[in-house]
């Protein structure tokens, strides 16, 4: 007797969701870091969706899943936002894009504050010339201001507060944040902080995904060292599929809470 089994379902398509930037170096730093997802995970359907400025547009790639525009893409997505924190584009503008998707769709956490951004931030200081192993005598000179874009979301600054807490952990020195645009302090601001407590070799680690216009800003009133943004970093490429893992395992144990044993009932992935 033949067997037919049921080919496994694919998995949900991942849909990286990007802020979108006037900046050219900020989709080429995009598309560097889905060709390092894609390639820790090949099999994978891996998407972009820009919440605005460039192209892909979110609707257009969730309205093109499981399409031929897609191809291999699966009728289900998770989107995991490019972003740092909890502000209005993650708890709103990418919320109602799903739901008004005609894929099933879940919605990742933002990517921070979490272990592996930090991972990424001290890399990135190392690249940029601070010491691997400072001794006490440095660590009691030195500081370090945590530059980010900034929202006039409280979630976000305290998103941004909380990475700032676990750099310092993991540096050994003070850690500021501070902000490019809509929430204080900003840059120099956080220097001045830093230089009122003793500390005269203060480095800018850049809390942003891409390069662009708030990075060089930021860079320009750093007084030592300034770090590259977070960008392709290989890190990164780890964190989203974390953040795309732990949203389909947030999902299957609510339905297996939601859903009675062996009533055979199939969740589908709803935002």
């Amino acid at each position: 007797m033949t067997s037919h089994r049921t080919p496994p379902e694919p998995p949900p398509t991942l849909v990286l969701v990007a802020h979108g930037s006037r900046d050219p170096r900020t989709l080429t730093t995009v598309h560097a870091l889905l060709d390092r997802v894609r390639a820790l995970r090949p099999g994978l359907p891996v998407r972009l969706g820009h919440i605005e400025l460039n192209a892909p547009l979110l609707p257009d790639t969730l309205a093109a899943l499981g399409t031929a525009e897609s191809p291999g893409s699966a009728g289900s997505a998770v989107l995991v936002p490019l972003l740092l924190g909890r502000g209005h584009h993650v708890k709103h503008d990418i919320p109602a894009a799903a739901a008004a998707a005609p894929a099933r769709t879940l919605v990742a956490a933002a990517l921070g504050p979490h272990p592996l951004l930090v991972d990424a931030l001290h890399a990135r200081l190392l690249e940029a010339g601070w010491p691997p192993a400072p001794g006490a005598a440095a660590r009691a000179r030195a500081g370090v201001v945590l530059a980010a874009a900034g929202s006039r979301d409280p979630d976000s600054a305290a998103d941004t507060g909380r990475t700032a807490v676990l750099l310092a952990e993991r540096l050994g020195v003070p850690v500021v944040p501070a902000y490019a645009s809509a929430a204080a302090p900003t840059v120099p601001e956080a220097v001045r902080a830093l230089t009122a407590r003793g500390r005269r070799r203060i480095a800018l680690a850049s809390y942003f995904t891409a390069p662009g216009r708030f990075h060089a800003e930021s860079a320009g009133a750093a007084p030592w060292i300034a770090a590259a943004p977070l960008g392709a970093h290989p890190t990164m490429a780890r964190l989203v599929l974390h953040r795309y893992e732990e949203a389909r395992e947030h999902e299957e144990a609510r339905a297996r809470t939601a859903t009675p044993a062996g009533s055979g009932a199939r969740p589908l992935l709803p935002v």
